[in-house]
């Protein structure tokens, strides 16, 4: 079987090798060449365009950074759906507006193909340790296919959704909002705590091993006490493009969501003050 992947950024580059070493043969391709190299010296085939991955993969999959790119990948003359054969599935693990995925569903099926939603948890070291998370959605054939694909491409989990194909994104929305929430806690929670003559490293001694033992709130209590916001695994251009993506769908379904708001306000006055590629963990220091 030859699979495809599109979108080598800092967390589709691991991903990608994970695929790479465990014995797949893998077509890549990326806007920016440069990226390909890591995949090309462990053995993938790099393709010079979209349309020459395509023809060579019955599954591809993409991960990109917003919906525009995502239909930009599949769009066009030299777009996936022009390119992929009948009865391929493109598998997006991009974090994407629910209603971008049925779009992309319902034109991959007017071209006989399959599209299959699978977002992803995880940061690039979660990746090269193999302890992602997926969550999925589509038809249950596609689903069994793929998930082997995905555990082989540092899936830790699989976490099925059921067959509708937004249930997926809706997932990992209303995740990276839950992170969010807890980068602004936890941040907040330090700045308080330095305000008033405590030491907040002590402090999240306590809560790691107690409260909040989790390897979210561990992992990023480290970065924001020693305010390692550079260079960023996951940046805060890209969280405010996730906090617009949460408030979209609220409005979608008439579902207020304050505390998103407040979310979205803090990474714009970071994007705004040109800190833009810092670490999304840094959204609590607007609040300062």
């Amino acid at each position: 079987m030859k699979l495809g992947f599109i979108g080598l950024g800092s967390l589709g580059t691991p991903i990608a090798l994970n695929l790479v070493e465990s014995g797949h043969e893998l077509y890549v391709y990326n806007r920016t060449a440069s990226k390909v190299a890591p995949l090309a010296e462990k053995g993938a085939i790099v393709c010079d365009s979209i349309a020459a991955l395509a023809k060579q993969c019955s599954i591809v999959f993409t991960i990109v950074s917003d919906d525009a790119a995502l239909k930009s990948i599949c769009e066009g003359e030299k777009g996936l759906l022009q390119h992929l054969a009948a009865d391929s599935i493109h598998v997006s693990l991009s974090t994407i507006l629910p209603e971008t995925a049925k779009t992309l569903a319902d034109r991959h099926l007017q071209h006989q193909q399959f599209y299959l939603a699978s977002p992803v948890f995880g940061r690039p070291e979660a990746a090269a340790a193999r302890k992602l998370n997926y969550v999925v959605a589509g038809a249950g054939a596609l689903k069994q296919k793929v998930e082997p694909l995905l555990k082989d491409s540092g899936g830790v989990g699989v976490w099925d959704f059921g067959e509708e194909i937004t249930a997926a994104n809706t997932v990992k929305l209303c995740g990276n909002f839950l992170i969010a929430a807890a980068l602004e806690a936890i941040g907040e929670s330090v700045a308080l705590a330095d305000s008033s003559g405590v030491d907040p490293t002590r402090m999240w001694d306590l809560f790691g091993q107690t409260l909040f033992n989790t390897p979210l709130y561990n992992n990023y209590s480290k970065i924001i006490l020693q305010q390692k916001f550079e260079p960023a695994a996951f940046t805060v251009q890209l969280g405010l493009k996730d906090m617009n993506l949460v408030l979209q769908q609220a409005g979608s379904v008439n579902q207020v969501m304050p505390l998103a708001s407040l979310l979205k306000e803090h990474m714009q006055q970071l994007v705004t003050a040109g800190k833009d590629q810092v670490d999304w963990s840094a959204v609590a220091t607007a609040a300062r």
